[in-house]
């Protein structure tokens, strides 16, 4: 059969669900037997997301080949099940700036460049490049923003360029806002009518709305939609709030979402369809046995009088995954690391929680805390995972507390200190001081060999796994030996480099730091080993029980 491209686009606001339904709809026709991919695009000049602001932008999603990219890209390998690779991914910065090296080697074979249709075609030429290398049935395209805004005009030309190029083989889904004024009491069309209306004078035209809402959209409502907006009533789908996104692939299914879709595309639910498992995981999270409360203690939490855990979304999914297949609701306490500098005695309330996650991070802000943090777990008993520089930062407490190296530290946060056990990796002092911070990162999926008899490889099951990877600083081997015979348990290594991976303490109900971010590869239908060992520890935790 031939590939087919879905466009979803937004309207009215952004943060709207674009994503989710994206994802959801993947997931959708995955059930109906058919090989899905998603592709995310956004429209900023930025050639990727490693350098932006996680309180701006959301997480930094690593692939498995080694790209920074968008948050959503992980809802799509979560409800997918499958690794989505850099191709998948594009920018405003990452399209131009292959239309400009390409003009520089000649591509163009030496004609006038020009904004239409160079840069769209070259768009193109990326989805048409992914959804070969997936082999994919159907290629679900993201475009960034809302319509309307001048970001995004060359996605959605796009868009029309390929609608064109492929009649019978293109649609497009506008997700857009549906607003239920409190002071009204009823749901308002007028703002998805003038969406609708933008994505006209785009040159596109919606098949299907996805109507996001705080309810589920009625039948006059749809009728309304449907007489201004060029769209049938049976193909506006609603999309109420739910508890958990999870819960949408099913809403979809609901409404019949899957077979509409083929319908349009003449095609038909395959006999070979996969055994639906979603509704199982359903089940489960709605029949936990109690609450196990896990602390999250970070820096990336605030902007203005509003507190985001968008930084820090693929840590909260794999706590969620991990706490569902042990049977229990998670219940997340947000923790910041800077109030512990402050007011030490404040640590007390990590005794109430039954358990401790520091994720990954960058800079000094808040570091002095976490590493108080780190101590009163080790010293308390209460389970602790840290992730990346949660691993670094128990490296820096155990080194000053348990060995005695008062000015043990990271050389990222004191460059003169005279116990670096954690520095820099080679060659990355070279990429620092030419300003190169861009896509330098160690990056992307690396091999961790682990030792026997430890809480690794109990977790993992497994002498060898394969993690992926997102810093520049490292555990400096000059100190292994003194900290091992302090009693820090090195439990990972890379074997390439001999780099170390995992370390972990004995007679410790679970005190575990990783450098890499096990988050990234956690999925609902399949929890990370290591998140699943970490909660099964919390529930044991005073606390964590019925």
């Amino acid at each position: 059969m031939s590939h087919k491209f879905i466009f979803v686009v937004g309207g009215v606001m952004s943060g709207v669900g674009k994503g989710a339904a994206t994802a959801s709809l993947g997931r959708v026709l995955q059930e109906k037997g058919y090989k899905v991919t998603a592709i995310k695009i956004d429209p900023y000049i930025n050639v990727d997301a490693g350098t932006m602001n996680p309180v701006e932008h959301g997480e930094v999603f690593v692939t498995v080949d080694g790209d920074e990219c968008d948050q959503d890209v992980g809802n799509y390998e979560r409800f997918l099940e499958t690794s989505i690779l850099s191709i998948n991914y594009m920018t405003t910065g990452r399209v131009y700036q292959s239309v400009i090296q390409r003009e520089r080697n000649l591509g163009y074979g030496g004609r006038t460049v020009q904004v239409v249709p160079d840069v769209p075609n070259e768009v193109i030429e990326r989805i048409e490049h992914a959804t070969e290398r997936a082999n994919a049935d159907f290629t679900l395209i993201e475009i960034g923003g809302t319509v309307g805004e001048y970001e995004n005009i060359l996605f959605l030309e796009a868009a029309r360029l390929m609608r064109m190029k492929y009649p019978d083989q293109v649609r497009n889904i506008l997700v857009s806002y549906m607003p239920v004024p409190g002071t009204l009491g009823e749901m308002k069309t007028k703002p998805t009518q003038q969406a609708v209306r933008t994505m006209m004078a785009a040159g596109l035209y919606p098949d299907f709305v996805i109507a996001r809402s705080t309810l589920q959209i009625d039948e006059p409502r749809k009728a309304k939609l449907a007489m201004f907006s060029n769209v049938h009533a049976d193909q506006v789908i609603g999309a109420p709030d739910v508890k958990s996104i999870y819960e949408i692939p099913i809403v979809f299914e609901q409404q019949k979402f899957g077979e509409k879709i083929l319908k349009s595309f003449g095609m038909k639910e395959l006999p070979e369809k996969k055994v639906v498992k979603w509704k199982k995981l359903l089940t489960s999270i709605a029949n936990t046995k109690g609450e196990v409360k896990i602390g999250v203690i970070g820096k990336y939490f605030s902007t203005g009088d509003f507190t985001l855990s968008d930084a820090y979304i693929s840590v909260i999914e794999a706590i969620k995954h991990a706490s569902w297949a042990n049977g229990r609701t998670p219940k997340l306490v947000w923790l910041n690391s800077e109030a512990y500098e402050k007011s030490p005695a404040k640590l007390k309330e990590l005794s109430d929680l039954d358990g401790v996650v520091i994720p990954g991070g960058f800079g000094s802000r808040g570091i002095e805390g976490k590493i108080k943090a780190i101590r009163y777990c080790r010293e308390n008993k209460i389970p602790y995972l840290g992730l990346c520089y949660g691993m670094q930062c128990a490296v820096i407490e155990y080194a000053r507390n348990v060995l005695k190296l008062k000015d043990a530290n990271t050389t990222e946060i004191n460059p003169k200190t005279k116990h670096p056990v954690i520095h820099l990796l080679p060659g990355q002092d070279e990429k620092i001081k030419e300003g190169n911070y861009g896509g330098t990162l160690r990056l992307g999926s690396y091999p961790c060999k682990l030792a026997a008899n430890t809480t690794a490889r109990k977790a993992y099951g497994a002498p060898q796994v394969d993690e992926r990877h997102r810093h520049r600083y490292e555990f400096n081997n000059e100190y292994r030996e003194a900290l091992e015979k302090a009693g820090l348990v090195i439990s990972g290594v890379n074997p390439e480099q001999d780099l170390v991976e995992i370390v972990e303490l004995k007679n410790h109900p679970f005190f575990v730091g990783v450098q890499f971010h096990p988050e990234f590869q956690s999925r609902p239908l399949s929890p990370h080993p290591l998140f699943k060992a970490f909660v099964k520890a919390a529930v044991g935790k005073k606390g964590g029980k019925d």
